[in-house]
């Protein structure tokens, strides 16, 4: 028996997650696999967020419905063409390719604050899944200035929604799979039906009617800020920029057999990301136009955006139901990834483990409702943060040869800290977040410089440390 196979064995004896080794062919999956998945993912919690976000940051129709179709081409293309590219290719986690590029030592910090952001955001799913199971019982929803939680009832909600939410997670990639497979296609159902209701609710009868919902948009809500036509495209190219070009769909596309599976993240794009994004708009556009939202919006304040009761109010039962599987669906597959990132700071802990470990930080997060509501801030955050780290692998995958610098240069050169990373890595995140705060520059719009710069400083750094090392 070869040292691959005994090591193989030794994976599906862990739990047959290949966290450090390639995946074998025999375990590869077929693009329907990740079609249900992406489908799912993303046509969920954080859409029912997201759409009437948009809402609060006054965009038009234009901006909104053009904007969008521009904006998830590029992220589309991005998975295509960069993360599947090159998770094929080597088969292996991000959290393993980048500790043969960074060393064991400075990808711990990644790794940890890598999967405590996705807990984070996984938290803001079990808070939209919460506003959804807590209307029987009468709990009073947060607000979208909301940080702490509301009281008792709010709190055992979450506790409960996250420990059913952790033990799907913790059974693996098979089973995030299937259970998104499952729940999809009811939950695009149930946004698809939402949309129609609240079209019916508007009184929308011609596309022009449809146009003016949005119309040449309007000031920002309380406390939001203004999105223009660029705000839309960039914000929605790099919603997901720590999974695309920051490579960490890597974990989910290793086990695809062919670089085209990423095509299948569209389904994830155009029926979430667009037609989700829209239907969940117009839920809130009809909430707008109640005595309780008029009665905010006169004394200066922003109505709440509460999925469940949003859905409960065009599609009833069925709303309900749909927006506590839409958080499971997507908080299920991050927190996934987030106990994939724990896993390589503990490497000996099971995989069942360290993912309840997430499930647990991703709880407790969900108890705070400001990662929710403050939906769009926080995803722009934690893109601009960890995306940078993906420029590495993609301009070392691409672009090493070219540049005469070593692959993975921490395990040929058995270093723990590759300071060419860590340097290309600070300099590119302090000089543009400097920008965004000095000059009040909406933190996407640095995100792709940002990016560029680090894999650019990388390739100079690497050279400039291998060459010195080498004499």
């Amino acid at each position: 028996m070869s040292q691959y196979n005994i090591e193989e064995e030794i994976e599906e004896i862990a739990g047959g997650e290949f966290e450090r080794i390639p995946v074998p062919q025999s375990k590869l999956k077929s693009w329907k696999s990740f079609l249900g998945m992406y489908a799912g993912e993303h046509a969920a919690g954080t859409e029912f967020m997201i759409g009437p976000l948009f809402l609060t940051a006054g965009v038009s129709a234009f901006d909104l419905i053009i904007g969008l179709l521009l904006g998830n081409l590029l992220a589309v293309l991005s998975w295509r063409f960069l993360t599947a590219e090159i998770a094929i290719k080597n088969k292996l986690t991000l959290y393993f390719q980048l500790e043969k590029i960074c060393g064991k030592k400075l990808v711990t910090f990644y790794n940890l604050a890598n999967g405590v952001l996705f807990c984070f955001l996984a938290g803001a799913m079990i808070t939209v899944s919460a506003t959804a199971v807590g209307i029987p019982f009468d709990m009073e929803m947060p607000k979208l200035t909301d940080t702490m939680p509301n009281g008792a009832t709010w709190e055992i909600i979450v506790i409960v929604i996250g420990a059913v939410i952790s033990l799907i997670a913790s059974r693996g990639y098979d089973t995030v799979s299937k259970a998104a497979n499952w729940m999809s296609p009811a939950i695009v159902l149930a946004f698809l039906a939402c949309g129609i209701v609240a079209l019916n609710q508007l009184g929308v009868a011609s596309f022009s009617d449809f146009w003016n919902i949005w119309g040449e948009g309007s000031e920002p809500f309380p406390g939001q800020i203004k999105f223009t036509f660029w705000h839309v495209v960039i914000w929605s190219w790099f919603a997901n920029a720590a999974m695309h070009v920051g490579m960490s769909d890597l974990s989910v596309f290793r086990f695809a057999k062919k670089a085209s599976s990423g095509w299948t993240t569209a389904a994830g794009m155009y029926v979430g990301h667009y037609m989700a994004w829209i239907a969940a708009a117009l839920l809130y556009a009809v909430y707008l136009k109640s005595p309780e939202a008029l009665n905010f919006l006169a004394n200066g304040e922003a109505p709440p955006v509460a999925p469940g009761p949003l859905a409960n109010n065009a599609i009833g039962v069925f709303g309900i139901i749909a927006v506590v599987l839409a958080g499971w669906t997507t908080a299920n597959p991050t927190i996934y990834r987030a106990g994939l990132a724990f896993q390589a700071i503990i490497p000996k802990a099971s995989t069942f483990w360290v993912t309840i470990l997430a499930g647990s930080i991703a709880t407790i997060a969900g108890l705070f409702p400001a990662f929710a509501m403050q939906l769009l801030g926080f995803v722009a955050l934690y893109g601009f943060i960890l995306a940078p780290f993906g420029a590495i692998i993609v301009f070392e995958h691409f672009f090493h040869k070219k540049y005469g610098i070593i692959k993975n240069y921490a395990e040929v050169a058995n270093i723990k800290f590759n300071k060419a990373v860590i340097f290309a890595w600070a300099i590119s995140f302090g000089l543009f977040y400097f920008i965004s705060i000095q000059f009040d520059v909406f933190l996407s719009f640095v995100t792709l410089p940002s990016w560029l710069l680090c894999g650019v400083l990388f390739l100079v750094f690497s050279k400039y440390f291998q060459n010195k090392n080498s004499k």
